[in-house]
């Protein structure tokens, strides 16, 4: 081989180490992933007007699946975008809260950790103004969704990014859109690490006694808002 060659074969796999890294970054992004547009409701079926949410309380609402519980809070600060990872590394921005103050955020009310989630009947996980009850656990800050389960605790302000505790990921985003003329929300899609494969196996017969056979099916049309004191009869604090 000569040595021009030499520099050509060496410039030639150069190029292909970079289209392999720059595909392998590529495939490293995690992308929204879009279900039905479902517009939030109250209790009489009427739209939830965003405006009238309360500030820093724990509401739930069911989506993408009609047994996969969502958070939906109103933090009463601006919540800022965010870069974030999954726990097989993928990269995804999330992009703050909606609303006028964009204050508005939602996620998966399902722990990252053992699948821990709200039922009708008691919750171990819940949002929280102020720091843990527990002095054990390992809070960096306040106005945090904690797990009492495990002690993981998530920040919603950034994404839901995992603050302390055995979670591997952040929860996953629920994307949410405001129209302001309106002040109606509606989700529309998710972002970041989904576990409902997981879930639907490891609570298969607990969530066809709640659901029945509509536990996996999709979410159609509406989805209705509770706070998660009138959802629950009994929310564990710690």
């Amino acid at each position: 081989m000569d040595r021009r060659d030499f520099v050509e074969r060496c410039a030639l796999g150069a190029g292909s180490l970079a289209a392999t890294v720059a595909g392998q970054a590529w495939a490293a992004d995690a992308k929204p992933r879009a279900y039905g547009r479902v517009l939030l409701t109250d209790e009489l079926g009427q739209p939830v007007k965003a405006s009238r949410l309360r500030a820093q309380t724990n509401y739930v609402f069911h989506y993408p699946f009609e047994a996969t519980p969502v958070f939906l809070l109103d933090l009463g600060k601006p919540a800022q975008a965010t870069s974030l990872r999954t726990r097989d590394q993928q990269v995804y921005q999330w992009p703050g809260g909606v609303g006028p103050a964009r204050s508005l955020v939602a996620f998966s009310a399902i722990c990252a950790h053992k699948l821990v989630y709200p039922t009708k009947d008691l919750s171990f996980i819940s949002f929280r103004k102020g720091a843990a009850l527990n002095p054990q656990t390992p809070s960096k800050g306040s106005d945090l969704i904690h797990c009492c389960a495990d002690h993981s605790q998530y920040d919603p302000a950034r994404g839901a990014q995992v603050l302390g505790g055995p979670a591997e990921q952040p929860l996953c985003a629920v994307l949410l859109e405001h129209d302001p003329k309106a002040d109606t929300l509606t989700a529309t899609g998710t972002l970041g690490g989904e576990l409902f494969d997981d879930f639907f196996k490891k609570y298969e017969m607990k969530l066809s006694l709640e659901a029945g056979p509509r536990a996996k099916q999709a979410v159609a049309g509406r989805s209705m808002v509770r706070e998660l004191d009138s959802f629950c009869r009994n929310a564990v604090r710690c």
